[in-house]
């Protein structure tokens, strides 16, 4: 299953937009989840672009850290992407996914382990 965080409705500051993810994290490694897909934006209209890069760096912190297994953003979320093939092979119900083949740069896939 790809639990879904939406970033873009509502008014999240970058210091709460982090700590949603990282409570959703860790509810869906509870609740069995293989990938969480995040909508942010990518900066058109200023918050989504803050909100994106320091989400990210979070992210890599986390990955090392061993919170989660990998992230990367939504222009490589494809099926020919390594990387998304790995997420889509764990649970077949995400190839459903309406942005699996839109290269879209304001999501994040994040890879739960």
């Amino acid at each position: 299953m790809l639990k879904l965080i939406n970033l873009k409705e509502g008014e999240y500051s970058v210091d709460s937009a982090i700590a949603t993810v990282e409570i959703e994290i860790e509810s869906a490694k509870k609740e069995g989840i293989v990938a969480i897909k995040i909508l942010h934006g990518y900066g058109s209209h200023g918050r989504g672009g803050v909100i994106m890069r320091q989400l990210r760096k979070s992210l890599a912190l986390w990955k090392r850290s061993g919170l989660i297994k990998d992230f990367f953003g939504g222009d490589k979320w494809n099926l020919f992407d390594e990387n998304a093939k790995r997420i889509l092979n764990k649970d077949k119900s995400i190839y459903s996914d309406c942005d699996i083949t839109t290269s879209n740069p304001g999501i994040t896939i994040v890879e739960i382990m």
